[in-house]
């Protein structure tokens, strides 16, 4: 009788639809990254957030100052603060880019490989489908994260944000956001299919295959997320604030208290998250999908 359930099961899933069956890689590959990653998820956010408290002339405080402080006051489980939104975000929000991203490459590109600039479109757009789909759980994490609300759930801070600040306030930031994700993404996918393209084809399809995806993942996303800073930055402010600040607002705040500088606020630990999170859900995305008899 088991063995018989079990045969069922397999045949199911043989069944299932492609698209399906990268929604499922993609949501797997992004529970483990998150999990993995998050406190740099929340140092990023507190250091971007420090700059509103700071005092004119006040010593510049790093990511370890923001680690130890966090550890010191809170505690060390407080390093993932803010992992439930994450999750709640991420687990579907990776499954409908990869879920997406495995559709368009199928209709567009099923008979060659995209080239350079078709490949920035097709992670561009798969990441805009997928930004604006989590996105009121993008505004809750980050709350969740600067440690400036006390929300007790998920669904607590959905409510609550939108009882207070209305429906609008759940999609805060959409321009920044897409300005972040859809340029990361693009340029994150055309710089990791040109360098496993350069590699010969004896290196990507041996057993060492999977750590050579993960360095050219690593490759690119040190160069996605520099390129992105600066938005990410623009959009965590937005995102915090209660006082619905449009993107110039945003900008215009950095720039005149801060400077330029104060645009690459975070940029080692969300370079850092970013850049293992990526290489880590690209590698178990396309080893998952490898097992499934699909082309990534």
């Amino acid at each position: 009788m088991q063995e018989k359930e079990d045969s069922q099961s397999r045949a199911a899933g043989r069944k299932a639809h492609p698209a399906l069956k990268a929604f499922m890689c993609g949501s797997v590959s992004g529970t483990c990254s998150t999990l993995l990653f998050q406190p740099l998820d929340l140092i990023k956010t507190r250091l971007q957030t420090l700059q509103n408290n700071a005092k004119p002339g006040a010593p510049k405080v790093g990511m370890f100052s923001v680690l130890i402080n966090v550890i010191r006051t809170e505690s060390f489980l407080s390093l993932w603060k803010g992992v439930s939104p994450s999750f709640v975000r991420c687990i579907p929000g990776v499954g409908i880019y990869f879920s997406t991203f495995y559709s368009l490459k199928q209709h567009y590109f099923l008979e060659r490989a995209p080239n350079a600039g078709e490949a920035v479109l097709l992670g561009a757009g798969a990441r805009a489908v997928a930004g604006v789909c989590m996105l009121p759980f993008t505004v809750i994490k980050a709350r969740f994260e600067s440690g400036c609300y006390n929300y007790a759930s998920v669904t607590g801070a959905l409510r609550s944000v939108y009882e207070t600040e209305g429906f609008r306030a759940l999609f805060s930031g959409l321009t920044a956001t897409l300005l972040r994700d859809a340029p990361f993404s693009g340029i994150y996918v055309m710089f990791y299919s040109q360098a496993k393209k350069a590699l010969p084809q004896e290196v990507t399809s041996s057993p060492y295959a999977p750590l050579v995806n993960f360095g050219c993942g690593m490759a690119a996303g040190v160069m996605a997320s520099l390129a992105t800073q600066p938005a990410d930055v623009v959009k965590t402010h937005i995102q915090i604030s209660p006082s619905h600040w449009s993107t110039t607002d945003a900008i215009r705040y950095i720039y005149t208290d801060h400077g330029m500088a104060g645009f690459f606020r975070g940029a080692v630990p969300r370079s850092l998250r970013r850049t293992l999170m990526a290489a880590m859900a690209w590698t178990v995305y396309e080893q998952l999908m490898a097992r499934m008899g699909l082309k990534s």
